[in-house]
């Protein structure tokens, strides 16, 4: 038993070493290549920035009061569970944050593409270390889930996070131009894909979940209205219990199975989850490339 808490409790350090890390990772991106180099980003920071060019105050301000919105916004509609996974990334980040913008180190890039490819590999490394350390960002990405629950429950929380970014990117035309938003479509590409690699490794495109709990019903209905993911069923005997079980499977972008991950462990801390890779997937469905035989 000792064992097993010892274990527990070292697995916390380095849960918290990793978001420790993955948070100066950002910050220093932010603050080191994507502010000084005139570049624009989605999610929160995004949107700092760009209020921060508009109305002459330090982007950090906004930012801090903007994830508070965030937190409270989060309590008011989802509840507890979920302010208890982004309560410690929404407090910590900002001042690491401010921390970084306070010690004024600039890395000025005659290149802008070459600035977007940089910001968007160290922030989306980054942003895959604080993803696998447990934490939720109570970003857009918490801004798509709310507005999914409460507005648009028949879009997905993945399409809703790009509209979301996509938006900000239009929007910083207005203070930019249209240069600048494309390097933002540049360096959102390269951050999705750094996230994933740090989280999956380099090969999966997509990933196969298999899924073993008690609750199977709330998990189910999770990933097919709020993922809106295909899901199959089949039964299982245990080796040692001897006891027949459901196996639930979906196949979703790396992106979705962490979203799953996190619902699961709202609701099931027991459950079991296998995560294969998937190179490519085959037939009818989102993101699937269709069975079409040109020849």
């Amino acid at each position: 038993m000792k064992k097993k808490k010892d274990s527990v409790q070292q697995k916390s350090y380095v849960d918290y070493a990793l978001l420790i890390l993955g948070s100066a990772l950002i910050a220093f991106s932010i603050t080191a290549i994507l502010r000084p180099n005139e570049l624009i980003t989605g999610g929160i920071t995004g949107i700092s920035i760009l209020l921060g060019g508009f109305l002459g105050i330090p982007y950090t301000i906004y930012y801090y009061v903007l994830a508070l919105i965030v937190l409270i916004a989060t309590f008011l509609t989802l509840g507890k569970k979920e302010v208890k996974k982004i309560i410690v990334y929404s407090i910590l980040f900002p001042l690491i944050l401010i921390l970084f913008e306070s010690l004024h180190f600039r890395l000025y890039l005659n290149d802008m593409f070459l600035a977007a490819i940089f910001y968007g590999l160290i922030a989306g490394g980054g942003f895959g270390l604080v993803v696998s350390s447990g934490f939720a960002s109570g970003g857009t990405d918490t801004i798509a889930k709310i507005l999914h629950n409460r507005l648009f429950p028949f879009v997905g929380i993945s399409k809703l996070l790009l509209m979301i970014d996509v938006l900000i990117i239009m929007l910083s035309i207005i203070k930019y131009n249209v240069n600048t938003a494309l390097y933002a479509i540049v360096t959102l590409v390269v951050f999705v894909k750094s996230m994933e690699s740090v989280i999956y490794g380099f090969s999966a495109k997509k990933v196969k979940l298999e899924i073993i709990t008690e609750k199977i019903d709330e998990i189910e209905n999770y990933i097919l209205n709020t993922v809106i993911r295909g899901v199959s069923k089949y039964k299982i005997t245990g080796g040692y219990t001897k006891m027949e079980k459901t196996v639930l499977t979906t196949i979703c972008t790396p992106r979705e199975s962490i979203m799953i991950k996190h619902f699961i462990s709202s609701v099931d801390q027991e459950a079991f989850i296998d995560v294969l890779p998937v190179s490519s997937v085959w037939g009818k469905g989102t993101g699937f490339e269709p069975l079409i035989d040109n020849q």
